[in-house]
């Protein structure tokens, strides 16, 4: 049974969670890795580096959305295909813990749950555009 009471400030927690590992995500590739390096490092990896950039703005983007919970559903979907990438590209082939060298794809996989998951919820208190609730009668209902 869900607790109605506490329920919007769990998926607040969650939402703001997913948008900061988002946010510093985006950070470690503009100030640590440098955009240049970042598109470097996917060419490397035998992908078109252009696809760097379009990354590290899916991350801002979607972090800041998620926060400001501003169309937080699409945010959380829009950041899987991010997250599937680093799994297929990076992540896959060292094994499943995130500990083992290179890292592992626990923890994009549990990322990704946890975006479905919100997608599923909604906003939770405090967003800023909450995505209205389904009723019985066809009519959304209001928070």
């Amino acid at each position: 049974m869900i607790d109605t009471r506490t329920a919007p400030f769990a998926a607040l927690l969650l939402r703001v969670a997913l948008g900061v590992w988002f946010l510093a995500h985006a950070g470690l590739k503009v100030f640590v890795f440098t955009p240049a390096g970042t598109a470097q490092f996917f060419g490397s990896l035998g992908l078109p580096p252009g696809l760097a950039y379009l990354t590290i703005l899916v991350e801002v983007v979607a972090g800041i959305s998620l926060i400001l919970g501003l169309w937080t559903r699409l945010a959380a979907l829009i950041g899987i295909p991010v997250l599937l990438g680093a799994i297929a590209t990076v992540h896959g082939a060292n094994g499943f813990f995130f500990d083992n060298p290179h890292g592992g794809w626990e923890f994009p996989a549990f990322w990704i749950l946890a975006l479905v998951t919100l997608s599923l919820t909604g906003d939770g208190a405090y967003a800023l555009r909450p995505t209205p609730l389904p009723s019985q009668d066809g009519v959304p209902a209001t928070r």
